[in-house]
């Protein structure tokens, strides 16, 4: 099974694979749509989840955003599952987003700004561990490319800011869940991925000095990013499609290059 593993071995180091061979095409209504969409003005994203469209603004043609988010979705498991096929009977699909603003005039905080680099991490949503792992589409009608910053290794990252975090206080993970902050208990591992998150995007002299590669991703083109991992930074475009994907550590064929794995043998304890 070596020779079926090795796509997915790569991703799992690499952490991104660009596959500028394979686009996602838009129908001319599709892409009328698209460029049309203009958001509601408070979420980042118009998204799809569970609970239907969100983010659209009032008036919005729901339906037919809901039906292209569902496609890109669709055609996102494919790439991915071609690339990885191991991953099949254990990859959990998250929300779609179509994101039309352009990265470059987005006002966020420093702990929402994606412009500053980072690893996923999601303060509503803990992973337990689970990998976030994206598939990404240049959709832009203008031929403008999308350009991501990508940092040092994870592993860097981590030693980095890690030494710096202490687990949470005994019963603070169950009172979020209850109230409502977080849709489940949120793992050591969960505060320790939010404290790499926030310690990196909330350090003036590490956005303003750490090394980085630039990557330019052509309108058309796709890439697949393990988002927790990738230490990684939009700075430009606008108009693309994303599907976020979840993935159980034991479906990797390095689980050793996960966060989870990586952060308990630099702190010496389990987290989940």
């Amino acid at each position: 099974m070596a020779h079926v593993d090795d796509s997915a071995r790569t991703l799992e180091t690499a952490g991104l694979v660009e596959r500028s061979d394979r686009r996602f095409v838009l129908t001319p209504a599709e892409a009328a749509l698209v460029v049309g969409t203009r958001g509601d003005g408070a979420a980042k994203n118009v998204s799809l989840g569970p609970g239907g469209v969100r983010g659209a603004g009032e008036g919005a043609p729901t339906v037919a955003l809901g039906a292209l988010m569902s496609r890109f979705a669709d055609w996102s498991e494919a790439l991915l599952l071609e690339l990885a096929p191991r991953y099949r009977r254990a990859l959990e699909r998250g929300r779609a987003s179509l994101r039309t603003q352009a990265v470059e005039g987005r006002p966020a905080s420093p702990r929402k700004d994606d412009r500053r680099l980072h690893v996923d991490a999601f303060a509503s949503q803990p992973t337990g561990g689970r990998r976030i792992l994206r598939v990404f589409a240049n959709i832009n009608p203008d031929g403008e490319a999308r350009v991501w910053r990508v940092g040092e290794p994870f592993e860097a990252h981590a030693r980095r800011w890690i030494g710096g975090w202490r687990p949470p206080l005994p019963g603070l993970s169950t009172m979020l869940n209850t109230l409502g902050v977080t849709r489940a208990r949120r793992t050591p591992y969960d505060w320790a991925m939010l404290a790499l998150h926030d310690s990196a995007k909330l350090d003036e002299t590490y956005q303003a000095s750490a090394a980085y590669a630039e990557r330019r991703f052509a309108a058309g083109s796709s890439w697949i990013v393990f988002t927790d991992s990738t230490v990684h930074a939009a700075i430009a475009g606008r108009h693309a499609l994303e599907q976020t994907f979840y993935l159980p550590v034991a479906a990797m064929a390095e689980p050793n290059a996960s966060p989870l794995r990586i952060l308990e043998r630099l702190t010496g304890r389990p987290l989940t």
